[in-house]
Parts: structure tokens; sequence; C-alpha cells
């Protein structure tokens, strides 16, 4: 058995022997790419440099879009206090004008009840009197003249602070109509801002090897 085991390694080992691949022939050729060393590693430093720019132009937009969002919060912000004051400061005047408006009428319920009073003391005027008027009957036509002279003083006043808060409100709605325009326009503004800043960095990438171009100063 050993021997035969032995026989067939011998055989094994001729066999290899007589089929061995001999020596590989190759044409010479030149391998490689069409660039020399230096000008790929030039290209190679350029598209390094290139990469440097991009990723420091996308920083800097970063920055600047979130410095401009920060500064859009606070105007928002700063807006909406002073839309608050403004309205708070209506509410001031409507109330100082209702209260001034209740002390008036209270003014003038008491001249007239004053009056009222007078009057009660006064005889009244029939036909006779009217045709003679004596001193009693002149008091009466003061007293009533008066109290009419008032009564229009006290009208006047009450329309005239009417019409000054109705001026008053159409002026705080006109200015507030003129604030809501400026705002829209700044965000429009704003928004058109952004939009050209995008369409901006979408042409640059698009053509990225602009930068590179004769006359770029960098």
């Amino acid at each position: 058995t050993c021997s035969v085991a032995q026989k067939e390694l011998n055989e094994l080992e001729r066999w290899k022997e007589e089929h061995r691949p001999g020596p590989i022939k190759l044409v010479p050729q030149r391998l490689g790419g069409k660039e020399s060393e230096a000008q790929a590693r030039q290209n190679q430093q350029m598209m390094l440099m290139q990469s440097k720019y991009q990723q420091k132009h996308k920083r800097e937009e970063y920055v600047k879009a979130k410095k401009a969002a920060e500064e859009a919060e606070i105007l928002k912000k700063k807006a909406i206090q002073r839309e608050k004051a403004e309205r708070l400061e209506v509410k001031k005047r409507q109330q100082e004008m209702q209260r001034r408006e209740m002390f008036l009428e209270d003014q003038y319920y008491k001249t007239n009840e004053l009056l009222n009073r007078l009057d009660l003391g006064l005889p009244k005027s029939d036909s006779c009197q009217i045709a003679n008027r004596g001193p009693e009957s002149t008091a009466w036509s003061r007293s009533h003249t008066y109290k009419q002279a008032l009564r229009e003083d006290e009208n006047r006043r009450l329309e005239e602070m009417k019409q000054e808060q109705r001026r008053k409100a159409e002026l705080m709605e006109f200015k507030q109509k003129q604030e809501e325009e400026a705002r829209t326009r700044a965000h429009q503004n704003e928004q058109r801002r952004v939009n050209n800043a995008f369409l901006d960095r979408l042409q640059n990438k698009t053509q990225p090897n602009s930068i590179y171009q004769p006359g770029y100063s960098g």
C-alpha cells in the first residue's frame, strides 16, 4: 500500500513537471494616462483648492442665512411689540375720551338740574305777562337763554370731541395700514434676495470650473 501511494505521488510530480506553464511573452507597451505626473498633480491640487473654496462658500452662505433669519425674527418681535404698544396707546386715548365725555355729560346734567331748580322759583309766563314783561319775566328769559346757550355749548363740545376721536381713529388706521404695507414690502424684498442668492448658488454649482477661467482674480 505504501509503495502504491508513493508511486502515485511520483507520477503526480512527474505530471506537474510535464505540464508546468512556460514563460509569458508580451509585446512591450506604454502604460498610464496621457497626462504627465506633474500635470496630474497640478490637476489634483486644483481640484483640492476648488473643493476647499466650495466648502468655505457653503459655510459663509450658511452663516449669512442664519444671521438673516435671526435678524428677521428680531424685527418681527419688535414689530409685534410696537403694534401692541400702539394698540395700548389707542386704548388709553379712547378711555380718556370716554372719561371726558362722561365728565362733560355729568356737568351738563348738573347744570341742567341747577337751572331747572332756578326755574321752579320763577313765575310761569302767561299771555298777560308776555304782553307786559316785568322784571321777573326778564329774569326768566335771561335764565332760559343762558340755559339754552349752555346746552348748545355742551352739545358743540361733545360733537367736537366725537369728531376728534373719529379723526384720531382714522389717522391710527391709516398709520397701521402704512406700516403693514411697509412690512409686506420688506418681506417681499427679503424673499426676493433669498431667491436670488439661491439661484446664484445653483448657477455656481452647475458651472463648477468657472472660477478657474482666465481673468478670475479669486
